[in-house]
């Protein structure tokens, strides 16, 4: 139930007093109170924070209880496959709707997290995780309590046996400064190391570290590869590598006003000035073209191997949104590019006619940046919202399929960070969503 509707039911019934609030529960009115310390102990973010937490508490009842319905009528395995016999429903079809079933029949299941280093596992809440291309790997930036960030390597061969665990092996060293942005990197083989963008603080500058992903591992520390390269910037926003042949050994950082592509074997520089601040990219595989989102809602493509120009005629595609992107996300054909922003929105672009031609509704979020999950195969998109639910996509017809609450009360720390894949930990792996949330990670089979 929306918090707004029940409020309007209670206004109906009874009148409504200015500066105060009636509570149906104790048929009283209580004076609401400005401000928002904890000698305030009714305000109306406290009231609003109240009904979020009932409505989640509700839906987590609902799912232990299974009682959660697929969301369009008739929707069921027997119906399909009956429909697919006939010839009434097209294979595409057919894998879309069966999709569409699993993903409202996911059930959670809490993992366990062994390390070699006891004090690794548990001690600090998650912040971001991202799975390398093969799904074996995920890489994880927790926050450390006394500040700062630290990082690690989540091995998901585990997830196929019964118990579920995984092994997290940590790094020999955290920093002191927030972790703006991370992704793979494919320079020696795939996914061979891990981009790092370090936030600057006080008059410490940001930083762009590669680090080789061997360095997270149980051999001996003493035969772990150091650094591969790492230089001072100005606060990074974002980054993304580049796997197109033409542009071989490059990653771009999306920087404040401008954009920086290095190749890390040669270290040639290039600098593109914005009118804004970078905060989401992707780079194209079948051409070396890098898509940008700025905070001004501007998204546009650059072409890396043409020399800087002054001014802004290096633009080649450009697209504009309502509010700061947060996210992009190329398509397989790179005929269209997804993209959220900071207004709740998500659409999906033909770069052809750079128009919009869909909108995936329901998703939330007011000032977070916040990554989009695509998976073209399965057709399905996965968002999380500031407010902490996971929501799930249909690709085809932008039909919200499930609305998933975090285990844990909704908070500005307690984001989840999410990952879903048809295999996850490599070829043999097992399907379904990784939510990692606070200091727990979990697995909705699926």
């Amino acid at each position: 139930e929306d918090p707004s509707s029940s409020s309007s039911t209670q206004n109906s019934v009874v009148p409504e007093l200015p500066g105060f609030y009636y509570d149906s529960e104790k048929n009283r009115y209580f004076r609401l109170l400005p401000g928002h310390n904890n000698y305030n102990p009714l305000t109306n973010d406290s009231i609003q924070y109240k009904a979020m937490e009932c409505k989640r508490l509700r839906l987590l009842e609902e799912e232990e209880k299974q009682m959660k319905k697929t969301t369009r009528a008739g929707l069921n395995s027997s119906v399909l496959l009956q429909k697919r016999q006939l010839g009434l429903l097209s294979s595409t079809s057919y894998c879309r709707l069966v999709h569409e079933l699993k993903v409202n029949c996911m059930q959670r299941r809490k993992i366990e997290i062994h390390s070699p280093d006891s004090s690794v596992a548990g001690t600090n809440n998650f912040k971001i995780i991202v799975a390398d291309v093969a799904c074996e790997r995920i890489f994880t930036v927790n926050d450390v309590e006394h500040g700062g960030c630290k990082y690690g390597i989540i091995n998901l061969s585990g997830l196929g046996k019964e118990s579920l665990t995984v092994e997290m092996y940590d790094n020999l060293y955290f920093t002191n400064r927030k972790v703006n942005s991370v992704c793979w990197a494919s320079l020696t083989h795939p996914d061979s190391h891990v981009k790092l963008c370090l936030m600057g603080i006080a008059e410490t500058p940001g930083s762009a570290s590669l680090l080789p992903a061997s360095l997270f591992s149980s051999t001996n520390p003493g035969d772990r590869p150091g650094m591969l390269c790492s230089f001072k910037i100005s606060t990074a926003w974002s980054c993304a590598w580049c796997l197109n042949p033409q542009a071989d050994n490059c990653f771009s950082t999306g920087l404040t006003r401008r954009v920086l592509v290095t190749n890390v074997v040669t270290g040639h520089r290039q600098t593109f000035g914005t009118s804004s601040d970078v905060l989401a990219q992707q780079f194209a595989t079948q051409t070396p073209v890098l898509y940008n989102g700025c905070r001004s809602g501007e998204i546009f493509s650059i072409d890396v191997r043409q020399r800087n120009r002054k001014g802004q005629s290096w633009k080649a595609t450009r697209l504009f949104h309502g509010s700061a992107v947060t996210s992009i996300h190329l398509m397989e054909a790179e005929h269209y590019l997804m993209a959220a922003d900071m207004a709740g929105k998500i659409k999906l672009w033909d770069l052809r006619t750079t128009k919009c031609v869909k909108q995936y509704k329901g998703h939330h979020n007011e000032y977070a940046i916040l990554p989009l999950h695509v998976n073209e195969e399965e057709g399905l998109l996965t968002a999380v919202g500031q407010d902490c639910y996971t929501r799930i996509w249909s690709l085809q017809d932008a039909h919200l399929l499930r609305t998933i609450p975090s285990p844990h009360p909704s908070s500005k720390d307690a984001i989840p960070s999410v990952v879903f894949s048809s295999r996850l930990g490599g070829s043999q792996g097992v399907p379904g969503l990784l939510m990692a949330v606070k200091q727990d990670l979990y697995h909705f089979s699926y």
